[in-house]
């Protein structure tokens, strides 16, 4: 069982981590041509990793398992929205893959770690109430 200093530094590190995205992805927003296309995807992708990063800081105040699981809710839709806009902007071939391909990896693990956090606090809901009716 993970112990709170544990989860804590986890929580820490994903804060930092998630950060390190939208900052990553500001910067490869700022790669793109400054068309039309260019500037859609620019604030498409910007507003996506931002909310990642706000919105797990957010859930990681909420007072309540509820209002947790509601806010990863929204981290994991931003996440893999962000990943739509990396392989939209790889198919485009507005940025080269070299240049994309790092922080779309990110992105996927990114998901795959909130989606696994909502599937345990859930399991984990779950079991607690399986626990009380006993």
């Amino acid at each position: 069982m993970v112990n709170e200093q544990e989860k804590n530094l986890t929580k820490m590190d994903l804060k930092s981590r998630t950060k390190e995205f939208a900052l990553r992805c500001m910067k490869l927003c700022a790669a793109l041509p400054s068309d039309w296309v260019g500037n859609h995807l620019k604030y498409q992708l910007f507003k996506s990793s931002t909310s990642v990063a706000a919105n797990y800081r957010s859930a990681c105040a909420s007072q309540s398992r509820k209002s947790f699981l509601s806010k990863l809710g929204i981290v994991v839709e931003e996440a893999d929205e962000a990943v739509f806009w990396i392989e939209f902007i790889m198919a485009a071939h507005l940025l080269t893959e070299q240049k994309c391909e790092p922080l779309l990896a990110e992105a996927r693990e990114l998901t795959a770690i909130f989606v696994a956090s909502q599937k345990t606090t859930r399991k984990n809901d779950h079991l607690k109430m399986e626990n009380r009716k006993f």
